[in-house]
């Protein structure tokens, strides 16, 4: 009983410890102000032209798939429309994958 009574004290001093251990919470308050540390950038949101022009490329080069690569514009018709219940709705969206106002000139 007493090596239990030990092992059980000697646990919650480890756990004291760990807690005290622990740094406190990043949000502070002062007089009423909500204090953080700050905005959290990840490397994709840096970019400015260089990212717009990356966008560009991708964008034309999705298009030129949907209209070249039928399993691919019926692979992305399945996961885009398929959960869509609405049986107008869904056939909107079907409707949508037939390219009429793309950004694509046709071939």
């Amino acid at each position: 009983m007493l090596k239990r009574t030990a092992t059980g004290l000697a646990f919650a001093t480890g756990c004291l410890i760990a807690l005290g251990a622990m740094p406190g919470a990043q949000a502070q308050y002062y007089d009423r102000e909500l204090v953080t540390n700050g905005p959290q950038v990840n490397t994709g949101d840096m970019g400015g032209s260089w990212a717009a022009h990356r966008n560009n490329i991708e964008s034309r080069q999705y298009e030129r798939l949907l209209q070249t690569n039928s399993g691919f514009r019926q692979a992305r018709i399945r996961k885009e429309c398929g959960p869509i219940n609405d049986p107008k709705l869904h056939q909107d969206c079907i409707d949508s994958f037939g390219m009429v106002g793309s950004s694509m000139p046709p071939r």
